[in-house]
């Protein structure tokens, strides 16, 4: 069974979500009632070359191909091309009935590949979106570099299920506090401190003050020259973060969050 086959078929509980990590921030999720949606999704090796002088060479098997990747809604965080990548998004199976969202810049990119205005669903901090049982509340995030100065993360409400903020990429700002008020059960951050994202000890304080259950870490994983050990995460949770559990996913492999403990 492929692992496009194995998400649609995958039964979610109640009040729970099912995901799915692909690399580096690239994830779906998928609802008790079926919907499915993804976020950052980079499904191909477009980066490799991208900067001279850098081994941005892909380190994660791509599991799943764009012309295999059937999503309702098609999510990214921002415009750098291994979180709204060209080549994924105008390859995608379902290209032509997806629903596309993220702010002005990633949206631009949906365009360049032929998305239609009537798909695609602009967003900004404190915006919302209601998609079929799937509740999204943009989230600020601090641009890491002048080439997108449009960053966000999301807060994902799924159904009568937990609630998951994804950081995006982001450099460090007490304003990342700020989705305390919002009671995530759930944080997916990333920990990989390069091109000023947060470091494993920033994603630890972040996570510590907002005090969510869980905290998985992503972005660590895909580039040689972009790559950290997620354990130096789980350990600066144990000082910051000490009462949220540490949760590190497997490429490809289902991971179900329950809303009650």
């Amino acid at each position: 069974m492929g692992l496009m086959q194995e998400i649609r078929s995958f039964p979610v509980p109640r009040k729970s979500v099912a995901m799915w990590w692909l690399g580096q921030s690239g994830y779906i999720f998928k609802t008790a009632e079926g919907t499915l949606a993804s976020v950052d999704l980079y499904l191909t090796d477009s980066c490799a070359n991208l900067v001279p002088g850098m081994n941005l060479s892909r380190q994660v098997p791509i599991l799943l191909k764009p012309q295999e990747t059937e999503v309702d809604l098609f999510i990214c965080t921002h415009s750098h091309q291994d979180h709204a990548d060209p080549e994924t998004i105008g390859a995608l199976r379902n290209k032509d009935t997806a629903i596309f969202a993220g702010p002005c810049q990633a949206c631009d990119v949906f365009r360049g590949r032929a998305i239609e205005d009537s798909r695609i669903r602009t967003t900004w901090p404190k915006s919302e979106l209601q998609f079929r049982d799937i509740h999204i509340r943009g989230m600020f995030a601090l641009p890491t570099d002048d080439t997108d100065l449009n960053h966000m993360g999301f807060i994902f409400q799924f159904g009568g299920g937990p609630r998951v903020y994804v950081t995006g990429d982001t450099d460090f700002s007490e304003l990342l506090y700020s989705a305390a008020q919002y009671t995530p059960d759930l944080v997916i951050t990333v920990v990989n401190g390069g091109f000023n994202n947060l470091s494993h000890w920033e994603a630890a304080d972040v996570v510590g003050r907002i005090k969510p259950r869980a905290a998985i870490p992503c972005h660590y994983d895909m580039f040689p020259d972009n790559s950290v050990d997620p354990l130096q995460f789980r350990s600066a949770m144990r000082m910051r973060a000490p009462g949220v559990a540490y949760q590190q996913l497997e490429h490809g492999k289902v991971f179900v969050f329950s809303r009650e403990a």
